[in-house]
């Protein structure tokens, strides 16, 4: 699978200035713990794929140089074997590339994730993921002794080690075990890369110019790639933003479609089959067939011209509905 990296000298000035200044004090406000990965689609994407992209290479990654054994034992499963396909990222404030342990022989078992912030941090951006977990009302978090600090639950620890924040999530185990796996994340990090800054795939490119306006700038990090069966993935990241495109798909299609319809902020779309811009939010959903919604998503969910999101969704449509 080939990779597309371009770094220009301007856009590594841009993400410095972007990530040194007042905006990455910013407190995030979406909840940091909730994937917004790709589900696996039941049915591949007829959209032939255009030299999609990956994260890291394979060697590269945290995943591969954290001592399996201690992963089995610690969590009490069988295997923990390295997933050679990279994950789709995880969009968010922050959003995190991704690399993943399997815990079972099962296709549909456990997994361990491991995932780095493609965006430096600092102990406020940790601060306000806190607060943005604790606002979902899940299991409590509780203070976690990793790096420069952290947090977590009996399924997941956070913390900041080095100016980039790391998330592992897994089963559910206890917050004691989780600091075992980030203590051993902690001792196999020295060395790693940084985040590239892009990944993107030419397919995407299309929507840069409307997402530029979405987000009030061009993007300081790209995230292009695919889920799990093809269907294109296109994300523009800033310190303070974010906005992706995705595919689900699901046989309830057509009934996922009906509360979106009936929102008193929906606005409609004449795209797929069926389409909408939530007005309140930004977020627009396209229903292409009986089996597949695509999402456009902009973070933090907020009031978007809707003109905007529809150029948008205008400028990418042709990717997820031909």
């Amino acid at each position: 699978m080939r990779i597309r990296r371009v770094v220009t000298a301007g856009l590594v000035a841009a993400l410095l200035a972007g990530c040194s200044g007042p905006g990455q004090e910013d407190a995030p406000s979406a909840p940091p713990l909730v994937s917004v990965s790709q589900t696996p689609s039941e049915t591949p994407s007829d959209t032939p794929s255009a030299t999609p992209s990956t994260g890291s290479k394979l060697a590269e990654t945290l995943c591969v140089r954290m001592d399996s054994a201690l992963v089995m034992s610690t969590l009490g499963l069988p295997v923990a074997n390295i997933q050679p396909e990279t994950p789709p990222v995880d969009f968010g404030l922050p959003t995190y590339d991704v690399c993943q342990l399997t815990l079972s022989t099962a296709s549909n078992g456990p997994v361990l994730k491991v995932e780095t912030s493609v965006l430096p941090a600092t102990k406020a951006t940790l601060a306000a993921t806190q607060r943005a977990y604790a606002a979902t009302k899940k299991e409590p978090a509780k203070p976690a002794l990793l790096g420069d600090g952290g947090y977590g639950t009996s399924t997941f620890v956070v913390f900041l080690l080095n100016g980039r924040l790391y998330k592992i999530t897994g089963p559910k185990a206890t917050l004691a075990k989780y600091v075992v796996l980030g203590q051993d994340a902690i001792a196999q990090a020295p060395g790693l890369p940084d985040p590239e800054l892009l990944i993107t795939r030419p397919d995407c490119e299309r929507g840069t110019s409307a997402a530029e306006k979405v987000m009030d700038g061009p993007a300081m990090v790209r995230r292009d790639g695919e889920t799990a069966l093809g269907d294109p993935v296109c994300g523009w990241i800033t310190a303070t933003s974010v906005l992706y495109t995705s595919v689900r798909r699901t046989p309830q299609a057509k009934a996922l479609m009906v509360p979106i319809r009936k929102a008193a902020t929906s606005q409609s779309l004449p795209l797929g089959d069926e389409g909408y811009v939530d007005t309140a939010t930004g977020r627009t959903t396209i229903r292409v067939g009986d089996d597949k919604l695509v999402d456009l998503v902009p973070l933090p969910a907020r009031a978007i011209n809707p003109d905007l999101m529809t150029q948008f969704a205008l400028s990418m449509a042709q990717l997820y509905t031909r």
